[in-house]
């Protein structure tokens, strides 16, 4: 998989990008990635077609920052905003898994329940489903709160610290790195939907990520 590269380094609707949750020095950095295992993958019967993830499937903050299946993601409209098109802060979109392989599913969220929670913390779940609807819509925030207004509508840049908003439940997505969960990849942190401020009322480490895209040199090299 191949993230896309952004010559004025800004993100774009149609861009693949790895999400990278940015910590400090005693908790390296995780990436957003998919889990799944034998049970996750179907063919269609009918035409033999290579196997391919099937929804839902659960999520997961891998070590590995290599570009992969299992953690790029499609920054993709929700209101028909051609590919192409800037993203700007505020403003809807879902990601969405490759094609193949990766199903094309949608990174969704919803109140907690109950039943309807994470494994470890008992916070809002993140999966990833095959239907997108409201529950996928997200919005990027930028970093400063006190900035947070003005910033509205500006483009945002790749590479940059910033919040991943849930649109309906107003939860940021987090990593934590203190609720581990055992996968097929190995040890990984739980990913949800949660919130978490500081005592001035800002945004801890673990709501903090990048969207990451390919070094344009990376792609001059390869002409």
């Amino acid at each position: 998989v191949a993230l896309s590269p952004s010559p004025d380094g800004l993100l774009r609707f149609g861009d693949t990008v790895m999400l990278i949750n940015t910590r400090r020095t005693e908790n390296p950095e995780c990436v957003l990635s998919i889990v799944a295992d034998l049970s996750d993958i179907t063919t269609h019967l009918e035409t033999n077609s290579k196997p391919y993830l099937r929804g839902p499937c659960q999520v997961g903050g891998a070590s590995s920052i290599q570009p992969c299946v299992r953690n790029a993601f499609i920054i993709t409209s929700v209101d028909e905003t051609a590919d192409g098109e800037i993203l700007r802060y505020e403003q809807n979109f879902a990601l969405r898994t490759t094609p193949g392989f990766g199903g094309e599913l949608y990174l969704a969220t919803d109140h907690k329940s109950f039943q309807k929670c994470a494994k470890k913390s008992r916070l809002q779940e993140v999966s990833l489903v095959k239907q997108l609807d409201f529950l996928c819509w997200w919005k990027l925030l930028y970093i400063n709160p006190q900035e947070r207004l003005e910033h509205e509508g500006f483009p945002v840049q790749v590479n940059t610290k910033l919040l991943v908003s849930h649109c309906k439940t107003n939860q940021c997505l987090s990593a934590l790195s203190d609720h581990t969960l055992w996968t097929v990849f190995g040890k990984e942190s739980e990913i949800t939907a949660h919130t978490f401020l500081d005592s001035h009322k800002a945004e801890r480490d673990c709501n903090h990520w990048m969207l990451m895209t390919a070094d344009p040199g990376d792609e001059e090299s390869r002409r």
